[in-house]
C-alpha cells in the first residue's frame, strides 16, 4: 500500500482542504434524489443511502482534518490563509448542513441543532474571508470560483432551514446569500473576462458558477413555499450558464485530475434537483425526461471523481504538496 494511504504517516499534512467537497457533493446528490423520488418516481432509496453516506463522509473527512489539525497545525493554518484554498472552509458548513437535512427526516430535533451549528460557522467562516476581502486587497489573479462557497453558501440553509421551522432566519440566510453573489459575479466575470487565465489545475472550478443559480433556486422556492416567478428567474441563468459550461467539455477533458474536479459534485447536483423541482410545478412537455438526463448526468460525474480521487490515492498522489 502507498505511503499516502496511511494517515498516520507524515504527508498526513497535506491532506487536501478541498476534501470536504466530498461530502458536499454526496449531500447535494442525496438531496437531487430525494427530490426526484418524490416528484419522478426514482427509488427512495438511493437518495436516503446518499444522505447516509453523506454523514460518514462527513465524519471521515472531518477525522482526519483533526488529525491533521493535532499533527500540523501549520499546514491547516496555511491552508485557512491561501488565497484560494481557504475558500474551501466554507465547504465544512456546507456540507454539514446537508447532514442536517439527511437527518431532518428521521431527528428533527437533532437535525435542528446540526443545522444551528453549521449556520453560526458558515457566517462566521463568511463574516473573516469577507474581512480579509476588504482589509487585504487580493491581486485580480487570485480571484477564483472557489470564493463563491464560503459567501454564496448562506443560501444553501434556507433549503432545509425551512423545513426545520427557521422560516425568518431562513430567508436572512437567502437575502445574504443572494447579495452575496450579486457582489461577487461581476468580480469573477470581470477576472475572467480581461485575465489573466485561470491556471489549468483551477479550470474544472468554472462549474462552481452554476451553484449560486441552482443553490438560491431551491432557497427561494423554500422560503417562499412554491416554485413562483423569482426560482423560475434563477433556474433560468442556471440553464444558461449550464450550456455555457457545455462548450467547455473538450478544454475539461484535457484537464488532468485535481481536487479542482470536485467543484463539478455540489453544483450539478444543485441544478438537478432544481430542474426536478421545477418539473414538478410545471409540467412542460419533456421537462421530467430533462430532469432524469440531468440527474443521471449528476450522478455519472459524482462517480468519476470519486473514482479519480480513489485512483489518485492509490497511487500516492493525493496527500502530496500542492
Amino acid at each position: 500500500m502507498p505511503e499516502a494511504a496511511h494517515p498516520s504517516s507524515g504527508r498526513l499534512q497535506h491532506l487536501p482542504l478541498p476534501l470536504f467537497a466530498l461530502p458536499m457533493g454526496l449531500g447535494g446528490l442525496g438531496l437531487a434524489w430525494r427530490e426526484a423520488a418524490r416528484n419522478l418516481g426514482a427509488p427512495a432509496v438511493i437518495g436516503e443511502g446518499l444522505m447516509l453516506l453523506t454523514l460518514l463522509a462527513w465524519i471521515g473527512v472531518a477525522g482526519l482534518h483533526g488529525l491533521r489539525l493535532a499533527r500540523h497545525p501549520e499546514a491547516l493554518l496555511a491552508d485557512l490563509l491561501h488565497p484560494v484554498r481557504s475558500a474551501f472552509a466554507g465547504a465544512i458548513t456546507i456540507g454539514l448542513m446537508l447532514v442536517a437535512a439527511g437527518l431532518a427526516p428521521y431527528g428533527p430535533g437533532l437535525a435542528s441543532a446540526i443545522w444551528l451549528l453549521a449556520v453560526a460557522g458558515h457566517v462566521g467562516i463568511g463574516i473573516w474571508l469577507l474581512r480579509l476581502m476588504l482589509l487585504a486587497p487580493r491581486e485580480p489573479a487570485l480571484f477564483a470560483p472557489p470564493l463563491i462557497i464560503p459567501l454564496v453558501g448562506h443560501a444553501v440553509a434556507p433549503i432545509v432551514g425551512v423545513r426545520l421551522g427557521f422560516g425568518t432566519l431562513s430567508w436572512m440566510l437567502f437575502g445574504a446569500g443572494l447579495m452575496l453573489w450579486l457582489f461577487l459575479q461581476p468580480l469573477l466575470l470581470a477576472r475572467l473576462a480581461t485575465g489573466p487565465a485561470l491556471p489549468p489545475r483551477l479550470r474544472p472550478t468554472l462549474v462552481i458558477f452554476l451553484a449560486p443559480p441552482a443553490v438560491t433556486c431551491l432557497a427561494a422556492a423554500a422560503v417562499t413555499e412554491g416554485f413562483g416567478p423569482l426560482p423560475l428567474a434563477l433556474l433560468g441563468m442556471g440553464v444558461v450558464l449550464a450550456l455555457v459550461l457545455l462548450t467547455f467539455l473538450p478544454e475539461f477533458a484535457r484537464t488532468p485530475f485535481t481536487m479542482s474536479w470536485w467543484g463539478w459534485t455540489f453544483p450539478t447536483a444543485a441544478f438537478s434537483a432544481a430542474v426536478t423541482g421545477a418539473a414538478r410545478a410545471h409540467p412542460l412537455p419533456g421537462i421530467s425526461l430533462l430532469a432524469w438526463v440531468v440527474l443521471l448526468a449528476a450522478s455519472a460525474i459524482l462517480v468519476i471523481v470519486l473514482l479519480a480521487t480513489w485512483r489518485a490515492h492509490a497511487r500516492g498522489e493525493l496527500l502530496v504538496p500542492e
